[in-house]
């Protein structure tokens, strides 16, 4: 008997476990008979947990001590919290959130207890392994920040497989046949992902990615909310009393998924007032356009990325509790130009995905292979603050890439490596993922050699390596725990502000490299020409081109300053080749030592 290996949908709102049982994939129901639980945590004020329906049950009388949508706040910093957080979030002395004491990746590892408990009830056996999904857009910390709560919870987490992948999984992607290509449309409660997959020779490759992990169902509830105060005249709220009006707005959305009007409705809220609005689908639809105009906009830059039209797909799937809105629905079959399929169960898919991944990967199942891509592009800064790309954006994972740095100044004895994420041509542009100095030993400019390569495991977690070639020490360091400092609203324009710049970008990128260029050759071609070794038609020729990539360096302009340096750069080939030829017939009479050579 194969080992058991659970797969765990770690979802926003709600999440679900799996495990391959004599040859089929099976979600595990929990003791109220249900395949979902919610990723809701109570935390008792003596320190007393409990996790899903009973959690969610303490809310109406303890709402500041009931944690949901902790997904939200994997791998972050405290700064990066968005306003409105259903529980208060505190700082650590690491600036890293906490939420009554706790940090997020010890919350959701409850969660994943949870789960776990209720596999080993069902299977009456102890289970130690597990596949977690995360959404395509995750990045390194938030990855990261995901399996430390699996091994929080006692788990081992053999791979982070993406959400959208899992549910290719689930769709049986091979049933459509090789060469197949499929558009995955996730959209739960606090993520999006628009993933496009192809089939080949029995390998799941993953085309193209993008979304937002920001933009879920909980957007949506909080539009809901504002729409309902602004009709009822309500400036504000406490956060005990937010809790309750979102939960109201949640319920609200889910009526109107199947009904025409539904009544936002909580009687003496606050022990006096009372709100009772009538709220339509007309209305809802009206709210929630913009928010799924945001999902659509990821739809049509992964469709660009992956050089695809609509009609190049053989389906579109959907995913995640959100999908069930008839306006995304319809939204979704108008831009692809034709039905989703709506065949599996929008808030199961993922985990049975995940549940089918454990099993190829314990030998419950035959092979099947996932190939997912990088979302964007890692490199690292170099001389001038340029972003130099190692790992390109779409690049199949796991993967490794690597290249050959020299020192920028004499005597120069380390290096710091600045790792970057994003798709701009300057440093600045891009999020830095982290950095470290690198020690090697002293060499004139141009002279050290330093090697750095990038490589990136299956779960998408990024590993730097920095090797002196000199002495062959290396510097590893693993960037799991590298928050990125930004707002992660700013992955959703991040590609769209590279095309938008692309020209202005490459323009500063060239203007960058000649600057650098002619900074370095015009105090060399001014030493030659005080050693008086050009001739005069030479130094004319010389001082002239060099004067033009003066006035071009104060010009400004990428151009004029490329064909100024390039000018310099013919106007001295003859005088370098004499100055080499110089120098090696002066090594070659050192070597002699001057004396006859008989044959």
């Amino acid at each position: 008997m194969s080992e058991i290996i659970l797969g765990i949908d770690l979802g926003t709102t709600n999440s679900a476990v799996g495990v391959v049982d004599s040859g089929f994939p099976i979600l595990l129901a929990n003791e109220d008979g249900k395949r979902i639980t919610p990723s809701a945590v109570w935390i008792g004020r003596d320190g007393t947990i409990e996790v899903g329906e009973k959690a969610l049950r303490r809310r109406a009388l303890e709402p500041e001590r009931v944690i949901t949508s902790i997904k939200r706040l994997m791998g972050r910093r405290a700064d990066e919290v968005e306003e409105h957080f259903p529980v208060p979030v505190d700082a650590g002395n690491d600036c890293l959130p906490r939420v009554l004491g706790k940090s997020p990746e010890e919350i959701s590892a409850e969660i994943l207890c949870e789960m776990k408990r209720i596999a080993e009830w069902r299977m009456e056996t102890r289970i130690s392994k597990a596949v977690i999904t995360v959404p395509a857009y995750f990045h390194d910390a938030q990855r990261a920040a995901t399996k430390r709560a699996g091994e929080l919870a006692g788990l081992e987490v053999v791979r982070i497989i993406n959400e959208p992948t899992a549910a290719a999984l689930a769709y049986g992607l091979d049933k459509l046949g090789d060469h197949s290509r499929v558009a995955v449309y996730d959209l739960g409660g606090g993520t999006f992902d628009l993933s496009i997959l192809e089939m080949r020779d029995g390998v799941f490759q993953v085309l193209a990615t993008h979304g937002d992990t920001r933009l879920g169902g909980d957007d949506l509830d909080a539009l809901i909310l504002r729409h309902i105060e602004e009709k009822a005249g309500i400036d504000e709220t406490t956060d005990a009393l937010r809790v309750r009006f979102m939960e109201e707005a949640e319920r609200v959305k889910r009526a109107l998924t199947d009904n025409d009007q539904a009544v936002f409705r909580l009687p003496f809220y606050d022990g006096t007032h009372s709100i009772e609005q009538l709220l339509t689908r007309a209305e809802l639809e009206t709210i929630a356009a913009p928010w799924i105009g945001r999902t659509l906009r990821h739809c049509r830059k992964a469709l660009a990325d992956a050089a695809l039209k609509p009609e190049d797909l053989q389906a579109i799937v959907l995913v995640g509790g959100s999908t069930r809105i008839p306006a995304v629905r319809r939204a979704v079959a108008e831009l692809f130009q034709r039905e989703p399929d709506v065949s599996q169960h929008p808030d199961e898919a993922i985990a049975l995905g995940a549940t089918i991944q454990g099993g190829v990967m314990s030998g419950a199942l035959r092979q099947m292979i996932l190939l997912d891509v990088t979302p964007l592009s890692l490199g690292i800064e170099t001389f001038g603050g340029l972003m130099n790309v190692l790992i390109p954006r779409n690049t199949t994972i796991p993967c490794k890439a690597g290249e050959m740095f020299t020192n920028a100044a004499d005597g120069q004895a380390a290096m710091r490596v600045r790792v970057l994420q994003g798709e701009r041509e300057m440093a600045r542009d891009n999020w830095q993922l982290g950095n470290f100095d690198v020690a090697f030993s002293p060499a004139p400019k141009g002279q050290a050699r330093m090697g750095v390569q990038f490589k990136i495991d299956e779960n998408g977690i990024l590993e730097v390596l920095a090797r002196d070639v000199s002495t062959g020490r290396d510097t590893v360091v693993k960037l799991g725990n590298a928050a990125v400092n930004v707002d992660d609203e700013a992955v959703e324009t991040m590609v769209s502000e590279s095309v938008e710049h692309a020209f202005t970008d490459m323009a500063e990128r060239v203007f960058t490299e000649a600057r650098l260029k002619a900074e370095e050759l015009l105090p060399a071609v001014e030493a030659v020409l005080a050693q008086g070794l050009a001739s005069d038609d030479e130094r004319g020729e010389i001082q002239a081109a060099a004067a033009a990539v003066r006035s071009a360096l104060a010009g400004g302009a990428a151009n004029p300053l490329k064909a100024a340096v390039q000018r310099l750069d013919t106007a001295t080939e003859a005088l370098a080749a004499r100055l080499v030829e110089q120098a090696m017939d002066e090594a070659l009479e050192r070597t002699m030592g001057g004396n006859e050579v008989v044959c």
